[in-house]
């Protein structure tokens, strides 16, 4: 076995090597953090998107439904051919 070297720690190697810790602690913290937080919301994240990308589409061909079920009302066909109507 190995003999171990006892020394007292001065008061003010004791507070630099406190103030050296929680400088380091400070400084880690928030990448730590920013880091595990934005890997936790990838998956919820991506199912937000998916669900506002359903009904954007879906928002989307209501709006072509209607838009289509106008034109037959006012012109008769589904082209749309309006003459002399600006729009």
């Amino acid at each position: 076995m190995s003999a171990i070297k006892s020394e007292m720690i001065s008061r003010r190697t004791a507070l630099s090597l406190m103030g050296s810790a929680a400088a380091f602690g400070l400084a880690a913290a928030p990448t730590v953090l920013a880091v595990s937080d934005a890997e936790a919301q990838t998956v919820g994240m991506e199912r937000r998107q998916e669900r506002r990308g359903g009904r954007y589409e879906r928002r989307e061909a209501r709006r072509a439904g209607r838009h289509e079920r106008r034109e037959v009302r006012r012109t008769g066909t589904t082209t749309g051919t309006t003459t002399g109507m600006a729009k």
